[in-house]
């Protein structure tokens, strides 16, 4: 739809920018070459008078033009002819500088090179078949999560406003096409050129660094393509709350209040944090590294955002705070709060002696390493958390030896990238997190699981829709009224008595959600189901599905005949029961 339009942009600018060059070039190579023609010249033979043809003034000129020279040809001029040949040369030289130097403004023109952008955009949009996702904003966020997703295979269209990380985005080694777009994602006409409206688009991300931006994109994008995803970025309230009205599939994502619902689940249940981590390809990350933040007293240097959701969750569960903020205001609701910038002496009225643990939350890198220095100074056995505010400032945080990191842009990220590959893993998290009688066990029985299965190797989030496009042997069973079961497709389709790298995490079949089913599970049409293995593993895994023989093969534990005359003779036999 939008590269038509780019198209005559182009084109309408190529027009108005060359249109006088182009008419001063046909007008002096007309005259030219009918001057050519009309001017006498003598044959040396007869004498007579004689002229050159509409085809030889054209070639002469079209030579000349290139400065080639291959002479007078077909036949010596004459002096007239070569008088108005000078005439001709030296009009066609000073035209042709006039054009080329009308070419060299048109590359430089601004408008041009953005129309030409933009034409490329749409048309390397239109070249991506598969499912992507739209992604709107391009800073740390941004460069996070399209790292992550090139990672998983799946590919994403950028627009941002800023023209230097749009060209960092061509340096960069993607698996799949990125194509980016320097131009405000807010604007309708972007998001059509990113192709909003179009069947493979699967959801728009709005990650930039305005909250209002993030609000007109998901506005936006919502009454051109009603039935689209829309997750966005947002810690501000008043934009929260019109965000939930815009109907259809919206997620909001805060950093801040997934941070503390993390921290919340790591306190009670330390596993889920190392499984997070380890899910989510975390560098330093280990499925047998657990975190466990210690319950008591705790000190939150910073009652912004990050401050106040980490207060609200610790108080829900009944953990004693203190609070420094400098601004009086913030904290007028809460008993326990100092008024004043986080120092030695705030640090000491806030008992930090007594304390088992601290929050470096403001939004300044270097005022929270030196809280922590402080703190450390009077209480060297504090657990430490600390805000890093500035992706660049990652080796100074990474040499600080603290307990928990909070990077709002990686938690951000790591939250989309879930949302968009994993959609199922929020039952998942949610059904490890449940309070109830035997949660712990739970979770170190799906740890020991993936200990056991993926071992060191790099986890992968897999989502499988059992659609006829996705699953063709499968749906092949089924019309022949035949029942696939789950642990017949975990089975390894070069060796049935191995079973694939892979554990089964939710299966989604209509409304019904199933957490770690049971291999006796029979598959359905339109299951969804979430698993967590190896690269290796998902391959052999769509190859069992889509594959008749291999799946015979799991099923039956012997391989199908190939042959028309082996299953007819195969057919035969069990008619006759022999």
């Amino acid at each position: 739809m939008s590269t038509p339009i780019d198209l005559s942009r182009v084109t309408f600018i190529v027009m108005r920018e060359m249109r006088w060059p182009i008419m001063a070039l046909l007008l002096v190579y007309s005259l030219s070459i009918f001057g050519m023609v009309f001017v006498p010249g003598i044959d040396d033979e007869s004498g007579k008078p004689q002229h050159l043809s509409i085809f030889h003034a054209f070639y002469f000129m079209t030579y000349t033009a290139t400065t080639t020279g291959f002479g007078e040809i077909p036949f010596e001029f004459s002096d007239a002819q070569r008088f108005f040949a000078i005439i001709c040369l030296y009009a066609s030289v000073i035209t042709w500088i006039y054009a080329i130097g009308a070419i060299v403004r048109l590359l430089q023109n601004p408008f041009f090179i953005h129309a030409v952008a933009e034409w490329r955009f749409s048309r390397s949009v239109r070249g991506i078949q598969g499912p992507f996702f739209i992604l709107c904003g391009f800073g740390d966020t941004g460069s996070v999560l399209a790292r992550g997703l090139s990672d998983y295979g799946w590919p994403c269209v950028i627009v941002d406003d800023s023209e230097e990380r749009i060209k960092a985005l061509q340096l960069r080694n993607y698996k799949v096409p990125m194509p980016g777009l320097y131009a405000d994602a807010s604007v309708p006409k972007h998001l059509l050129e990113a192709g909003l409206q179009r069947p493979n688009c699967k959801a728009i991300v709005a990650i930039t660094n305005n909250e209002e931006v993030n609000l007109k994109i998901s506005t936006t994008a919502r009454v051109l393509n009603p039935n689209i995803r829309i997750i966005t970025m947002s810690k501000v309230e008043v934009y929260e709350d019109t965000l939930v009205t815009l109907g259809g599939e919206v997620h909001i994502v805060d950093p801040f209040k997934t941070f503390a619902k993390v921290l919340a689940a790591a306190m009670h249940n330390p596993g889920f944090y190392a499984l997070n981590r380890w899910l989510v390809r975390e560098k330093t990350a280990s499925i047998d590294h657990y975190v466990n933040p210690p319950i008591g007293k705790w000190v939150i240097c910073g009652y912004g955002r990050m401050g106040y959701e980490v207060n609200h969750v610790l108080s829900k569960y009944g953990i004693t705070t203190e609070v420094i903020d400098p601004d009086k205001d913030k904290g007028k609701d809460l008993k326990n709060y100092i008024v004043g910038r986080t120092t030695s002496k705030t640090l000491v009225k806030a008992n930090i002696e007594q304390a088992v643990g601290i929050l470096a939350g403001t939004n300044d890198d270097g005022h929270n390493l030196g809280i922590l220095l402080n703190a450390r100074h009077f209480n060297p056995n504090l657990f430490t958390i600390v805000r890093q505010n500035r992706h660049l400032n990652e080796v100074a945080f990474a040499a600080s030896n603290t307990d928990m990191i909070m990077q709002p842009t990686l938690v951000t990220a790591r939250k989309i990238l879930f949302l968009l590959i994993a959609p199922l893993l929020k039952p998942f998290f949610f059904h490890l997190l449940e309070n109830k009688e035997g949660r712990k066990e739970t979770m170190e029985h799906v740890i020991e699981r993936l200990r056991n299965t993926v071992g060191n190797k790099t986890p992968h989030l897999i989502t499988i829709n059992f659609t006829h496009e996705n699953s063709k042997a499968v749906f092949q069973w089924f019309d022949e009224g035949k029942d696939v079961f789950l642990g017949d497709l975990l089975k390894d389709p070069d060796n049935r008595n191995r079973l694939l790298e892979l554990v089964v995490f939710v299966i989604k079949s209509g409304d019904e959600i199933v957490v770690l089913p049971e291999e006796g599970y029979k598959i359905k049409a339109g299951d969804q189901l979430l698993f967590c293995g190896t690269g290796r593993a998902q391959r052999l895994f769509n190859a069992t599905i889509n594959n008749e023989y291999k799946l015979f093969y799991v099923q039956n534990g012997v391989f199908m005949p190939r042959s028309w005359l082996a299953q007819w003779i195969i057919k035969k036999t069990n008619r006759l029961g022999v």
